[in-house]
């Protein structure tokens, strides 16, 4: 299953986030919360997880960079399971690294799912979409 589109549920008082319908099955399983690069949180089924540790673990330790990444990998990570209502809590270390308050966007990103503060996502989209734009250029000359 691809992850695609974009959402906009609200975290609760207990800071936990109703997962998207037609995601909750992908994820029934379980899945990690950890942060991701741009300040946006990332869920990822714990299965695509895993292969995304091995890709981590294959890397040289003595490369600063691989240890860096697994740190934030890692240490920012919270296992979970979606609760009946399809439900999963947000840690507030999480929350707070992601600038998360009551709105959020969730988009999917191909194997993943992505949680942003809605203000960070527009900013993010507007760099992105003038990117994109550009990309029609030929290159070949």
């Amino acid at each position: 299953m691809l992850f695609m589109g974009t959402y906009t549920p609200k975290l609760d008082d207990k800071g936990r986030l109703f997962l998207p319908a037609k995601f909750r099955d992908r994820l029934a399983e379980g899945l990690v919360v950890t942060q991701g690069q741009d300040k946006c949180l990332v869920v990822w089924p714990t299965d695509v997880f895993a292969d995304e540790a091995e890709r981590a673990a294959a890397r040289p330790m003595t490369n600063r960079a691989a240890r860096r990444y697994a740190r934030v990998l890692f240490a920012g990570g919270d296992e979970s399971t979606p609760d009946k209502q399809g439900r999963i809590g947000i840690p507030a270390h999480l929350r707070e690294y992601a600038g998360l308050e009551r709105d959020v966007v969730v988009i999917g990103v191909r194997d993943r799912l992505e949680i942003w503060n809605p203000a960070a996502w527009r900013e993010f989209q507007l760099e992105a979409l003038e990117e994109f734009a550009d990309l029609d250029e030929d290159d070949d000359d």
